[in-house]
């Protein structure tokens, strides 16, 4: 509320029948009206406009979409080379969409306490290539409670803090207000693979202004509301040197005189992101990312 405090809040029922094909027509970060009723019941009435939202394609089979968060500053997307493993193919989804969004992302590297000399070798290839693309990242251990370039790097900004299950964003959050705030799982031995400890997305303020906005880990990143001919906008190498293909509706796929096909022979257009590329173009098959 606007004195600071906590309100239990339903929501009218009208949101259902506006359109909005959403697993939530709320979601953290939007600002409401809420009328309060003679009861003492509050009703949210009305959510202002956004003035932007991050979205992926949901597993519900009735729903489009499910917003992950509305009205943020900056992504941090959480990722880790091993234990467990973050695909480039999830990183590459995640940052087309911020893209499409323009909302600038940072990627930060955790788990760094647990890399081998080969991963370490990795880990730097990595950042490397997406520092290349103008996205910023970091390398931390959250574990470690060391996480000073992080706080400076979301101060004063409304961060939607995301990324797969167990990687650590439970315990690099904890590290960020030096206690327990949400409670730590532990990766599953016999695959390697996170295991859901935040249930709901939820915001919290930082001590030095700004807030950050926790996610459930999530396992894949079905794109939506892009359009075939689009999805190479949202890679910013493939658009830029896309403008040089014979063909200004070149899809990269195969047309004659394609500067992307070139490039990537050259190595100026890195394989794993035309894979990642090429699969967003793929999305547009109905239920290839229903359960």
């Amino acid at each position: 509320m606007d004195d600071g405090t906590n309100a239990e809040c339903r929501i009218k029922g009208n949101f259902r029948i506006r359109g909005i094909r959403s697993t939530n027509p709320i979601a953290v970060g939007d600002y409401v009206m809420v009328q309060t009723l003679a009861d003492g019941t509050n009703w949210i009435a009305e959510i202002e406009e956004r003035k932007n939202y991050i979205i992926r394609r949901s597993t519900n089979l009735s729903k489009e979409s499910h917003i992950l968060a509305s009205n943020i500053d900056q992504v941090a997307l959480i990722v880790t080379v091993n234990h467990p493993v973050t695909s480039t193919t999830f990183i590459d989804r995640f940052l087309a969409t911020c893209e499409a969004y323009r909302v600038q992302t940072t990627l930060i590297f955790n788990k760094i306490d647990l890399l081998t000399d080969e991963e370490i070798a990795q880990l730097e290839e990595l950042r490397a290539l997406y520092e290349g693309l103008g996205y910023p990242t970091l390398a931390i251990s959250a574990k470690s409670g060391d996480c000073k370039a992080v706080q400076r790097a979301l101060a004063g900004k409304v961060t939607l803090l995301s990324g797969n299950s167990g990687v650590g964003k439970s315990t690099l959050l904890n590290a960020l207000f030096g206690k327990e705030l949400t409670r730590t799982g532990k990766i599953s031995d016999a695959h390697d693979k996170g295991m859901h400890t935040t249930t709901f997305s939820e915001m919290y303020f930082l001590p030095d202004g700004g807030a950050v906005i926790d996610t459930p880990g999530i396992k894949g990143f079905g794109s939506i509301d892009m359009k075939r001919e689009e999805v190479g906008h949202y890679f910013r190498e493939i658009f830029r040197i896309g403008r040089d293909c014979r063909f200004g509706n070149c899809t990269h796929t195969g047309e004659p005189g394609c500067a992307v096909h070139d490039a990537l022979i050259t190595g100026d257009v890195a394989i794993s992101r035309y894979e990642s590329y090429l699969s967003m173009l793929d999305d547009t098959t109905e239920g290839k990312y229903r359960v």
